[in-house]
């Protein structure tokens, strides 16, 4: 009876832990993470968002420091993207933004540069300096449009 019920138990045990896994890795693949209540909020506008999503990752020297939380148009018919970062990230107000792609047709992100300014940027502000995505069928119909018309 006793060899019953701790199998009973390790088979429990282990259909647990299990269960766990896969409950992680949905959550992991699915983009599913947390900045935290008291992440800061900030602005960029650009050109091209390309294939950006909410919920992209925003890195800073290839450390995940936030998440994308919005993606608007504004009155210019510019893209502004709304991140949430980290609240103990003090940056700069000189620092820049730009929308990049993790190999050349994975998903893209927000990576930021700090500047080199001593004044630090607060909840709600705009960074000023952005780098648009690079659209990689425009490069392409660019190339071949300028091949053709030499010939």
């Amino acid at each position: 009876m006793i060899e019953r019920t701790t199998r009973d138990f390790v088979v429990g045990l282990f259909v647990l832990v299990g269960l766990s896994a896969v409950a992680y890795l949905s959550f992991s693949v699915g983009g599913v993470s947390h900045v935290g209540s008291g992440g800061i909020r900030l602005y960029a506008t650009f050109d091209q968002v390309a294939d950006l999503k909410l919920r992209a990752p925003v890195e800073m020297a290839g450390v995940a420091v936030g998440q994308v939380s919005g993606i608007t148009l504004d009155d210019n018919y510019r893209a502004r993207v709304e991140m949430r970062v980290r609240d103990r990230l003090d940056l700069p107000i000189d620092t820049s933004a730009s929308i990049v792609t993790s190999g050349l047709l994975g998903d893209r992100y927000i990576t930021l540069d700090p500047g080199a300014e001593d004044a630090i940027l607060v909840d709600g502000e705009e960074i000023a300096y952005t780098e648009s995505a690079v659209v990689l069928e425009r490069l392409i119909g660019k190339f071949l449009y300028n091949v053709q018309g030499n010939d």
